[in-house]
């Protein structure tokens, strides 16, 4: 009742589910990976952001950028802007996710210290790309600043391309080793996303970057469970297919073929026919004797007369 499943339609049908049940199961325990390191993020970050505030020399210096661990602490320094030296980074978004504009990178020119980048925030976007934009002057005198601390930006991290080429002051990441090349010392590794200046600068000044997401985990955990009810659904909807297969063919073998109207049947074997076929002969006769009928009622004779002179007329066999 089963050979039907070694047909190639069942055969590839079979093939398909075996490949698609461990593939499932792998895309679920992904999307759970993926989960748990969007969970292990949150609370890093949430931790980093509650640590106590200290001076930036103590996290990162010329040598090394900032550990791991220390992304996102909140960090302190003094000294005064060099905006000759400072630089605008493309295709970067506001805090709505979707306006393209640029971050603002000034060094921080340090007395006690090496100095240090900061990115005093973002910008919206002019019509000329290939022209500096107009930037928000920096605070003059000596400033305090306060910021999140963040490693040096590359291409391996981000994914961004550090396009070559680029029209005068822009660039595509913020790397404290490039910047050095430029200003011609070195800088402390990374660089600090600013928070706050004291003092607090005057007229319009870049767009404060938001602090990170830290609260949300994303639909990882609901595509993990997905998958895996994915994974059960094909032994399940294989099984129902080869019983309704089965069912069909069962039905198929037991139901009679069917026959046309009117198609006579086959005589049984003591050689007698079918009503149909002792309709058909009675209707024969009918028809046969109402011809003699109406012939002999045409000639004045009788029936039976008629059927005599027929007899009559009809040679005999001539025997041999």
């Amino acid at each position: 009742m089963y050979r039907f499943l070694l047909t190639r339609q069942w055969v590839i049908l079979t093939l398909l589910g075996l490949v698609l049940i461990p593939t499932m199961i792998k895309l679920g325990f992904w999307q759970l990976h993926r989960h748990e390191s969007r969970v292990a993020r949150n609370e890093e970050v949430a931790a980093s952001l509650s640590a106590p505030t200290v001076p930036v020399g103590k996290l990162t210096s010329t040598r090394q950028g900032p550990a791991d661990d220390d992304k996102f602490r909140t960090v302190t320094a003094r000294g005064t802007y060099d905006e000759k030296h400072e630089v605008v980074v493309r295709h970067r978004t506001g805090s709505d996710g979707d306006t393209i504009g640029y971050f603002v990178v000034t060094p921080l020119i340090r007395k006690d210290g090496p100095p240090l980048l900061v990115n005093r925030g973002w910008i919206k976007a002019d019509r000329d790309l290939t022209a500096f934009p107009s930037v928000p002057a920096a605070p003059k005198g000596e400033v305090t600043v306060k910021g999140r601390l963040m490693p040096d930006e590359t291409t391996a991290a981000s994914g961004i391309k550090d396009t070559k080429g680029l029209p005068d002051r822009q660039v595509m990441l913020i790397n404290s080793k490039q910047q050095a090349k430029a200003l011609g010392r070195p800088l402390l590794g990374g660089f600090i996303q600013l928070t706050a200046t004291v003092p607090k600068p005057q007229g319009n000044q870049p767009e404060l970057l938001p602090e990170p997401d830290h609260s949300g985990i994303g639909p990882h955990m609901a595509y993990a469970v997905q998958w895996w009810l994915f994974t059960g659904a094909v032994p399940v909807g294989w099984i129902i297919l080869v019983r309704r297969e089965a069912q069909e063919r069962r039905r198929a073998a037991t139901t009679p073929p069917s026959r046309e109207p009117g198609e006579p049947t086959e005589p049984t074997e003591s050689g007698e026919h079918n009503d149909t076929g002792h309709a058909a002969d009675g209707a024969g006769a009918g028809r046969e004797g109402a011809g003699q009928e109406g012939a002999a009622k045409a000639s004045g004779e009788s029936p039976a007369h008629a059927a005599e002179g027929r007899a009559a007329k009809e040679p005999e066999p001539v025997s041999e």
